[in-house]
């Protein structure tokens, strides 16, 4: 029986294997189990990774460096393409001021900890940005900060690392019920009606300005008859499709940019439901009209495509030439779950789907050059994923001297890729390469390297944990996280409610991405029934998300000067 026991308590590599996989599965399992309503999903394999490293077992060190090095890189990167599109313009309209707040935190979260630092004089300051990434859930940070100090300080890292996880993970608890705390709270402060504020939120939708709004117009107005449709554009010099044509006789037309708008002529238009009021102006009154009743004998159709062909991929929808090529017309987009106005200068991307209306064989001949394989959306685009990997490493290794700085930063193997990867989630179509994963490729590979960054970060600790967290400064964590956590919530939350009177649908998302915490996301969303929570939470997560691995990092650099 020599070979089970070198195999549970040998130094193989099929040992190292078995622990990790021993780890990960009964933390993923533990992480499913709520607590009050409230689960710590992934996160659980951290304590199940403390727990087993306190039983004395143990993985070769090199080992377990490079599969927690790995691991974050694969998070950080599979986080950074996710939030790339949409990093941006996130601080376009409303973004700006939720962003504002969620830097508010972010500049709080730092001000209270150094306050910590100054005021009890018993904590050091490597170990103070493990309980400050903890007390704002941000594994990232952690290892940002632990990855920096690898490069500062050499050979002493371990132990610190070693501290700095511990604190971590000391602070992780108390750090999520500090975040739901807070957004309950909030809602007693302020009396809040869930009911009232989801209608709010509803009304919010119907005016917004980016929801194509698809209204049938009969022409009357004398000033636009006998005038083709590119002249009608020119005159509403806004994103608009004229998608089908009626004509007085009944003749249904698929309409170009030369087609002549005539009297009486029945125009279904997609538009911003913003611009409705002059349209209303300028063509004439709303009809009733069943298009799909109407249009079916005339073999006009309505289907939706979906891109896979990777020569489009950046291409803006004018240069395809859809009208002269193949007498369609794309009315909206869909991409990433938001629907789209499909204007000339918008740039297509792999994975997007199109509606598009025209005869069945013109509409089957565009698909066919749009790809239109759902099949082929389920092979994941690894080139793009391992050369952006490739080049995360280059950029995070490049010395930046700030001045005042004896010790150069670099964005090390966290900031490197994540930086990398929001460029080319936002502008890789514009290289032809190809960013679109499949919401569960993408999922399993940011789970995948969350587990294995978090089993090695709980290994590592795991000897010391139950030693620390009973000691007397342990226990001084647990309240130093709880603090850093909960005042700037707090002040944050009554910012965005007294003085800006945000929706407390939007207030929950903006917390929980501000905090970069999943847990609290799935009671918002629960709470609220709608997606305000989602979205306000993918408004803020980028920037936050950047913010956070940025601060540890410099916390670390200038600790270490």
């Amino acid at each position: 029986m020599n070979w089970l026991t070198d195999l549970f308590i040998g130094n193989s590599v099929a040992h190292t294997i078995l622990v990790y996989a021993i780890v990960i599965a009964i933390g993923v399992i533990l992480g499913k189990v709520k607590i009050f309503g409230i689960s710590l999903g992934a996160t659980f394999v951290l304590f199940c990774g403390i727990l087993i490293g306190h039983l004395g077992v143990t993985v070769d060190s090199a080992t377990l460096k490079f599969i927690q090095e790995f691991g974050l890189i694969l998070f950080i990167f599979s986080i950074g393409l996710q939030v790339g599109p949409s990093f941006f313009s996130s601080f376009k309209h409303e973004g700006i001021q939720l962003n504002s707040i969620a830097m508010l935190i972010v500049g709080l979260n730092v001000v209270v900890a150094l306050a910590i630092y100054y005021i009890a004089g018993n904590i050091s300051m490597t170990d103070l940005v493990g309980v400050m990434s903890g007390a704002v859930t941000n594994t990232p940070g952690l290892g940002a900060a632990q990855q920096t100090l690898i490069e500062t300080v050499g050979d002493r890292a371990g132990s610190l690392n070693e501290s700095m996880s511990l604190g971590y993970a000391a602070a992780y608890p108390l750090g999520v019920v500090g975040i739901i705390l807070s957004i309950v709270v909030l809602k007693t402060i302020f009396k809040i009606n869930i009911d009232k504020e989801a209608e709010d939120i509803e009304r919010e939708k119907e005016d917004s300005q980016l929801k194509p709004h698809v209204i049938t117009y009969q022409v009357t107005n004398k000033l636009i008859y006998d005038i083709p449709v590119t002249r009608l554009h020119a005159i509403i010099d806004h994103n608009f499709t004229i998608s089908r044509l009626k004509r007085a006789d009944g003749t249904v037309e698929i309409p170009q940019g030369e087609t002549i708008i005539r009297k009486d002529d029945v125009l279904r238009i997609v538009m911003s439901a913003h611009d409705q009021d002059m349209f209303d102006a300028i063509i004439g009154p709303h009809v009733d009209f069943d298009w799909q009743l109407e249009t079916t004998p005339k073999g006009i159709v309505s289907k939706r495509i979906v891109i896979t062909n990777n020569e489009l991929n950046g291409r803006k929808i004018g240069s395809i030439r859809l009208h002269e090529g193949y007498k369609v017309n794309v009315t909206r987009i869909y991409r990433s779950g938001v629907e789209l106005l499909a204007s000339s200068n918008l740039s297509l991307q792999v994975g997007d789907k199109l509606t598009v209306v025209g005869r069945e064989e013109d509409v089957d001949r565009l698909g066919k050059r749009m790809g239109n394989s759902y099949k082929r959306l389920d092979h994941p685009n690894l080139f793009t994923m391992f050369i952006g990997i490739f080049l995360g490493i280059l950029v995070g290794s490049i010395p930046i001297s700030l001045p005042g700085m004896s010790v150069p930063m670099k964005l090390g193997l966290a900031g490197g890729p994540l930086v990398v990867a929001i460029l080319i989630g936002r502008y890789g179509h514009k290289l032809r390469l190809v960013t679109y994963t499949t919401t569960a490729t993408s999922l399993m590979l940011r789970e995948l390297g969350l587990c294995l960054f978090l089993a090695s970060v709980g290994l590592a600790a795991g000897g010391r944990f139950v030693s620390t967290i009973l000691s007397a400064n342990g226990a001084m964590w647990v309240l130093y996280g709880f603090l850093i956590t909960i005042i700037p919530l707090i002040i944050a939350i009554i910012v965005a409610r007294g003085k800006l009177h945000l929706n407390y649908c939007t207030i929950m998302g903006l917390v929980a991405g501000a905090t970069t915490d999943p847990p609290a996301l799935g009671y918002a969303n629960t709470t609220a029934g709608n997606d305000a929570p989602a979205v306000a939470y993918a408004t803020v997560y980028p920037l936050t998300m950047f913010m956070r691995v940025l601060i540890a990092e410099l916390i670390i650099i200038l600790a270490a000067i």
